[in-house]
């Protein structure tokens, strides 16, 4: 059973200020936005300065094998709906759940699930990433097609990404570099849409 971890001051985040708009928006002191963090798997320093660590989830479990899992973001927020204003971060990362395994699996665990509605998720969540990205920012996506090819995911964006890489093993791992459009610079223009 997941333990809910406990802050002394769940409203004093370090390195944060309340905004004074009447959204209720935080202002972050941070350039980097994970949307999704869970355990940090994937950051070499999980405690880096520059970041600001979002998850939907707050908990510490263990995996099948009994392996401790600790998701401890700096703050619990769904990545669908983010508390930023527009055009706060220079570099979004944006990992979200990719497989459809039960809730007990050793990747569930780490990663989270797709569940029903995910492809309404996962392009809200792009959404998000593009409208809390300053212009020019970066965004950083992986994507596992351990059961959704990257092509139908990338669909859910009007956005393209400039290059990306495939890892792992079976080279399944997908990391995806976007840029934000920045109407100002010459040359550059928003992907037509289809309407």
């Amino acid at each position: 059973m997941p333990q809910e971890l406990k802050h002394e001051d769940e409203q004093a985040l370090p390195g944060h200020v309340a905004s004074t708009d009447q959204l209720g928006f935080i202002a972050p002191a941070k350039p980097v936005l994970d949307v999704c963090c869970g355990s940090r798997m994937m950051w070499f320093d999980k405690t880096d300065g520059r970041a600001l660590f979002l998850d939907k989830r707050r908990e510490v479990t263990t995996d099948p094998r009994g392996a401790e899992i600790v998701v401890d973001p700096d703050m619990v927020a769904n990545f669908q709906s983010l508390p930023f204003e527009d055009n706060t971060f220079s570099l979004v990362v944006f990992d979200p759940p990719h497989t459809f395994n039960g809730t007990d699996s050793a990747m569930a665990k780490k990663y989270g699930t797709l569940a029903p509605g995910w492809r309404e998720e996962i392009t809200r969540g792009f959404a998000e990433c593009f409208r809390v990205l300053k212009p020019s920012g970066t965004l950083v996506f992986k994507w596992n097609e351990h059961r959704v090819p990257v092509a139908t995911v990338l669909a859910m964006t009007p956005e393209k990404p400039l290059f990306g890489h495939r890892s792992g093993a079976a080279a399944r791992t997908h990391w995806l570099v976007f840029m934000k459009p920045n109407d100002s610079i010459s040359g550059h223009q928003r992907p037509a849409t289809e309407g």
